[in-house]
């Protein structure tokens, strides 16, 4: 029985393996060997360079200020969605009238793509008759054509608030999971001791959901360092590459200019850095699970 097991598990599993190796494996391995060639990603004849690839990514201006933009992009993403979606949790968790039907409607932006997405905040940032203008016309009597997407000091924060649009939903859902974890005659104690409602939120509430949000920072950081498709959509990196990211960086540098060996060391660099992110998440669990579990 234990043999038949193990040719059925070995049969089970060589297809998604297979699979997995030939569209991830192969492709990253791939990668990490083009990043030392100087490959345009056509001709099939490149040298090898060594680390001048990695050697220029130190010196390149646009690398350093996609850097910043990743960074800004990410503590963002964890922020805004985190605080939202516990925010919206509280609130729906009080049994409110209609709580069920606003869960729906809070949760929906995480079901559709990034693309619909995208489109949807495009045309809400329309200068002339897009939403957001209309309203602040509507609402303070001044004439606002403001170009939301098309400025470099807008650009970025624009695509950020469509993206914790989408990602609040998520966290909302894991927080409300987390709510109805924590014991309601517990509550009902601290509050005939006295405790106010801030204080039962910060003393009591909060610290018991931090493994919902060692959850949520996680899929946040995660998600946040593959976030290009909505970046694609509205802006393309620009202008003048004011909301270029890592990820959109390697992709002009790799599909645009046609430096894929280049590009490949910038998604080689992106990857440590997803690799490190998701070691610190794996060390931050083991401690949540020795503390909670």
């Amino acid at each position: 029985m234990n043999r038949q097991n193990r040719i059925w598990r070995t049969a089970l599993l060589a297809a998604p393996l297979a699979v997995f190796g030939l569209f991830v494996v192969w492709p990253l391995m791939s990668s990490f060997y083009y990043s030392f060639t100087n490959w345009n990603g056509f001709n099939p004849n490149y040298d090898f360079v060594g680390f001048a690839n990695f050697g220029k990514i130190v010196t390149d201006r646009l690398f350093l200020n996609a850097t910043i933009n990743t960074a800004i992009w990410m503590v963002a993403a964890i922020v805004l969605p985190t605080a939202l979606g516990l925010g919206l949790a509280l609130l729906l968790d009080r049994k409110l009238p209609g709580a069920r039907f606003f869960k729906s409607v809070f949760y929906l932006p995480i079901c559709l793509s990034a693309v619909i997405v995208g489109q949807i905040w495009i045309w809400i940032y329309q200068p002339d008759w897009g939403l957001l203008n209309t309203v602040l016309r509507h609402v303070t009597g001044a004439e606002h054509n403001w170009a939301w997407l098309a400025r470099p000091n807008t650009a970025l924060w624009s695509v950020i608030v469509a993206w914790s649009w989408q990602q609040t939903g998520l966290s909302m859902v894991i927080y409300l999971a987390g709510l109805t974890g924590i014991p309601g005659d517990l509550l009902e104690v601290c509050e005939i001791e006295g405790a106010s409602p801030w204080q039962r939120l910060r003393r009591v509430v909060l610290p018991l959901l931090t493994p919902s949000t060692v959850v949520v920072v996680a899929l946040s950081v995660i998600n946040s360092l593959k976030g290009f498709d909505i970046l694609y959509i509205m802006t393309g990196g620009g202008p003048f590459n004011s909301s270029d990211t890592l990820a959109m960086h390697m992709y002009n540098e790799s599909f645009a200019k046609f430096r894929m060996g280049y590009g490949s060391a910038i998604s080689v660099v992106l990857f440590l850095i997803a690799m490190v992110v998701i070691g610190l998440y794996f060390r931050q669990l083991r401690k949540v699970d020795r503390i909670y579990g």
